[in-house]
């Protein structure tokens, strides 16, 4: 199985600070919606594994972030892309739960749904904590530098306690995309 393991927020659309609440606030960062074609058409499966604290906050609800799923999806498939699941930790930082990013929860339950390991998968993030996950889990940690990915850059190279050797770095998803389909990594 081919599969491409993507972080929602700063990935695939712009991030905010004050969180995307509404489907009308996902706006998709340029080039983004058009990789994830480019991948599902050659023959990847690309799943969505994503930390939603706003649910556990209050700030929206579990059937307002499948609205905005429900609009990202439609924006993918009309770019000829698919995406085959989306797994999110609801929960607020402080609960404790071992779905939310550094955590590799969800990426255990995706290997467990889909019976695999994640040895040769790319995970893609724009966070620190998105690619402490992915190492964990197995998969190849990737770092794209838009939403918050200068900073975690600058971050990782500047903390000798962050360990992320060995993780991928590109300008974005498209940049990623473009890489992997001419298997260039």
């Amino acid at each position: 199985m081919k599969l491409v393991i993507l972080d929602r927020d700063g990935v695939i659309n712009k991030d905010s600070s004050s969180f995307i609440k509404t489907p009308d606030e996902w706006l998709p960062i340029k080039g983004s919606l058009e990789a994830i074609a480019r991948l599902s058409q050659a023959g990847y499966e690309v799943v969505i594994i994503t930390n939603q604290s706003g649910i556990g906050r209050g700030l929206f609800s579990a059937d307002m972030l499948a609205q905005i799923h429900v609009r990202m999806i439609d924006y993918v498939q009309q770019h000829g892309g698919k995406i085959q699941s989306v797994l999110f930790c609801p929960h607020h930082p402080d609960d404790g739960c071992d779905c939310r990013k550094p955590l590799a929860g969800l990426y255990h339950e995706l290997a467990g749904r889909l019976n695999i390991n994640f040895s040769g998968v790319f995970s893609v993030g724009d966070s620190i904590r998105d690619l402490l996950a992915a190492k964990s889990a197995g998969a190849q940690p990737v770092l794209v530098k838009t939403g918050n990915g200068k900073k975690s850059l600058k971050r990782i190279a500047n903390d000798p306690q962050v360990d992320l050797d060995g993780t991928l770095v590109f300008d974005n998803l498209a940049s990623f995309t473009d890489a992997l389909l001419k298997q260039e990594i």
